[in-house]
C-alpha cells in the first residue's frame, strides 16, 4: 500500500471510532457525511465547511424572521384604511408583549434571557455552549413583539439566533472552545450581514463586541459566513425588505462644521438613550407585579405610543427611508400631527418628539417582557435626530444644508454611541447607503460620538455589571483568562491543620510526618486563628535552647490577608502582589477555614488557560 492509501485507510478507522462515540443511532445523513468530512479534511478547510453551512443556515434563519415581520407590517399599513390602522395601533403591540410573555412562560419555561449580553456570557463562563433553544426561541419571541408593533429591532434576535445555530454546530461535531468560538462568533455575523446585506458590518460586529478579549488567527470562516448570510438576503429578500438607503448628496468637505456639530448631538443623544433604557429596566424591575401585568402595562403603554406617533410601530425603518426620499408629510398625515396642518415648525417638532419618544418605546417594548434589540431603535433615533439638526438649519437661514447626508450619518452616530461600536456602525451604513464617499462624515460623526460615550461611561451601561462582576471578557486579555478560573477549583484541600491549644509533641509529631510547608491553626469550631511555616521551625527545630519555643500559640502568626471562597481570582492575583506571598489561606464567611491557595497553582493553571485560548 501506498502513503496515500494508508493514510486513507486511517482516517477511515478514526471516523469509525469518533462516529461510534456520537451514536450511530442518533445520527443523521447529512451527519454522517459531516463526520466523514471532518476527518478527512484539514483542520481549517472543515472550519472553512462549517463557516459556509453556518452562514447559509444563519443568512436563511435571518430571512425568514424579516420576512415575516415586514409582511405584518405591510398588511397594517398598506392594506387596511387609516381608521383600522389606528385600532392595530391600540391593540397590536399591546398583544405582542403579552403574547411573547405569555409564550416564554408557557413554552419556553420562563427563560427570557434576551440580547447581546447573554452571548457574552456564553463566551466567557459557559465555554460558549449556548443552548439549542435559542435557535429558534429568539426568531419566534421577536416576531411576535416587533411583528405585532414592538418598537424594538430585530437584528439582535437574529445574532444571538445565529450563534446559537454556530454553537451548536460545533457541539455536534465535538469541536473545542476556540473553534465552537469561532462558529458561534461566524453565526453571529452572518445574522447580521442578512439583516442588512452588509457582510462587512457583520464581521466589524463579530469582533467589535462578540470577540472583545478573545484572541484569535483564524477569521477565514468568519469572511464566509458573512458572504454567505449576505447572499442569501440578496437572493431571498425584496429591497424593500432590506435596510437600504439611496438617497444621497455628494460629500462636499466645506459641510464639515454640519458633522463636527452632529457628532456631539449623537453622543450627547446615545447617553440619553442608554440613561432612559437603565431608568425603564429598574422601574420594570422594581414594579411588585406578575410578569403578565407588567407586559400588559408595558402593551398598554406602547400602544399609546403607537396611536399618538405610529413611526414608533415596529423597526421604524419605512419612516426613515420617507424622510431621506422627501415623504415625510405622508408620515405626519398619519398621526395627530395631522390635523394641526403641515407647517415647517410642526415638522421639527414632530421629528423631536419621536426622537425622544423612541428611546421610551424601545425600552418599554425590551423591559416589559418582549423581545427585541437596540439596533433598529439606534439608528431610526440617529436618523430623526440628523434630520431634525437639518431643519433646524434650514429654519435658521442656511441654503448649503446636506440634509440626507445628515440622517444618514446620523444614523450611524446615535448607533456607535448606543452599542459602542463606531466600526460596525460606519460600515452598516455605508454598506446599506453604498455611500463609501461618506466615509469621512461617517468616521467623523461616529468616533466623536463613541468617545462622549466613553467618557461618560467606559463600559457599555448594557454590559457594565456583568464586567464588574467578571462574568465577560473585556479587552485585558489576562483578566479574562483570570476570570475564567474558580476559586474552589485552585483551593489546595490537602492541608495539615493542628489545635491553637495543641502540645509540644503533636507539633513536632506533625512536622516529623507532614509533607507541607504551611500549617492552618484552627479552634474548636475549625476557625482559622494564625499559621505555621516550616521557614520558621526549620531553626529552632536542632537547637535546644530554643526547645520551649516550639509552641503552637508562639509560632502561630495572624495573616494579613485572608482569601474569602466568594472572591474572584483577579482579586487573589491582586492580594498576591499586595502581600508578596507565596501562600493565602482560604475561609469562609464564618471563619471556617478552608485550605490553602498558592501562587504557584494560579500560574499553572492560568497558564494551561493560555496555551489552550492562544495561537
Amino acid at each position: 500500500m501506498n502513503k496515500s492509501s494508508v493514510k486513507k485507510f486511517y482516517s477511515f478507522l478514526k471516523f469509525r471510532r469518533n462516529f461510534t462515540r456520537y451514536s450511530l443511532n442518533k445520527a443523521r445523513s447529512y451527519e454522517i457525511v459531516l463526520f466523514w468530512l471532518k476527518n478527512i479534511l484539514t483542520r481549517s478547510q472543515f472550519l472553512i465547511l462549517s463557516g459556509i453551512l453556518v452562514g447559509t443556515t444563519c443568512g436563511m434563519a435571518g430571512v425568514l424572521l424579516k420576512s415575516l415581520v415586514h409582511y405584518i407590517h405591510y398588511v397594517i399599513t398598506y392594506k387596511v384604511h387609516f381608521e383600522e390602522q389606528i385600532l392595530f395601533y391600540v391593540l397590536f403591540p399591546f398583544l405582542g408583549i403579552l403574547i411573547t410573555t405569555l409564550v416564554v412562560i408557557f413554552i419556553f419555561k420562563g427563560q427570557d434571557k434576551k440580547g447581546i449580553p447573554v452571548i457574552l456570557y456564553e463566551i466567557a463562563q459557559n465555554s460558549s455552549v449556548v443552548s439549542s433553544v435559542k435557535m429558534y426561541s429568539q426568531i419566534v419571541q421577536s416576531a411576535i413583539t416587533v411583528g405585532l408593533g414592538g418598537s424594538a429591532g430585530l437584528e439582535s434576535p437574529i445574532a444571538v439566533t445565529g450563534a446559537a445555530i454556530g454553537s451548536n454546530f460545533a457541539q455536534t461535531y465535538k469541536l473545542d472552545y476556540r473553534e465552537r468560538t469561532l462558529l458561534l462568533a461566524a453565526g453571529a455575523t452572518a445574522g447580521i450581514a442578512s439583516a442588512f446585506n452588509a457582510p462587512i458590518a457583520g464581521m466589524m460586529f463579530a469582533f467589535e463586541i462578540l470577540l472583545t478579549g478573545v484572541v484569535f488567527s483564524d477569521f477565514i470562516p468568519l469572511v464566509v459566513s458573512a458572504v454567505c448570510g449576505s447572499l442569501i438576503s440578496k437572493v431571498l429578500l425584496k429591497e424593500a425588505v432590506l435596510f437600504q438607503f439611496k438617497t444621497r448628496n455628494p460629500f462636499d468637505y466645506h459641510n464639515i462644521h454640519y458633522y463636527l456639530v452632529l457628532g456631539i448631538l449623537c453622543g450627547l443623544y446615545a447617553r440619553y438613550f442608554v440613561l432612559i433604557a437603565k431608568y425603564v429596566d429598574q422601574l420594570f424591575h422594581h414594579i411588585k407585579v406578575t410578569r403578565i401585568q407588567k407586559a400588559m402595562l408595558g402593551g398598554a403603554i406602547l400602544s399609546v405610543l403607537c396611536v399618538l406617533y405610529p413611526p414608533l410601530f415596529g423597526e421604524g425603518y419605512d419612516t426613515i427611508k420617507a424622510i431621506t426620499n422627501g415623504q415625510i408629510h405622508s408620515v405626519i398625515e398619519n398621526s395627530f400631527f395631522g390635523f394641526i396642518g403641515y407647517r415647517e415648525w410642526v415638522v421639527l417638532v414632530f421629528v423631536i418628539v419621536i426622537c425622544l419618544l423612541k428611546a421610551f418605546s424601545a425600552s418599554i417594548t425590551i423591559f416589559s417582557g418582549g423581545n427585541g434589540g437596540n439596533f433598529a431603535p439606534s439608528l431610526f433615533a440617529g436618523g430623526s435626530l440628523g434630520y431634525a439638526f437639518a431643519l433646524l438649519c434650514v429654519q435658521a437661514g442656511v441654503t448649503d444644508v446636506p440634509v440626507n447626508n445628515l440622517v444618514i450619518v446620523g444614523m450611524a452616530g446615535v448607533m456607535s454611541g448606543v452599542l459602542y461600536a463606531p466600526l460596525t456602525a460606519i460600515f452598516l451604513i455605508a454598506e446599506s447607503t453604498s455611500g463609501y464617499d461618506l466615509f469621512i462624515p461617517l468616521m467623523l460623526v461616529s468616533v466623536i460620538s463613541f468617545l462622549m460615550a466613553k467618557w461618560f461611561s467606559p463600559i457599555s451601561p448594557d454590559l457594565q455589571k456583568l464586567a464588574r462582576e467578571g462574568k465577560i471578557f473585556t479587552r485585558e486579555h489576562d483578566r479574562n483568562l483570570l476570570s475564567l478560573l474558580q476559586i474552589l477549583d485552585l483551593i489546595d484541600k490537602d492541608i495539615q491543620t493542628i489545635r491553637t491549644g495543641a502540645s509540644r509533641e503533636e507539633l513536632a509529631e506533625l512536622v516529623r510526618t507532614g509533607k507541607r510547608n504551611m500549617i492552618a491553626v484552627v479552634d474548636e469550631h475549625k476557625r482559622l486563628a494564625g499559621t505555621i511555616s516550616m521557614d520558621d521551625i526549620r531553626p529552632l527545630l536542632f537547637n535546644p535552647e530554643v526547645y520551649d519555643l516550639l509552641k503552637v500559640s508562639t509560632l502561630m502568626k495572624v495573616p494579613s490577608v485572608v482569601i474569602s471562597d466568594f472572591d474572584s481570582v483577579v482579586s487573589v492575583v491582586k492580594k498576591f502582589d499586595e502581600t508578596g506571598a507565596w501562600t493565602l489561606p482560604v475561609v469562609k464567611v464564618s471563619g471556617e477555614f478552608v485550605g490553602f491557595i498558592s501562587k504557584s497553582g494560579v500560574l499553572q493553571s492560568y497558564r494551561q488557560l493560555l496555551r489552550a485560548h492562544s495561537g
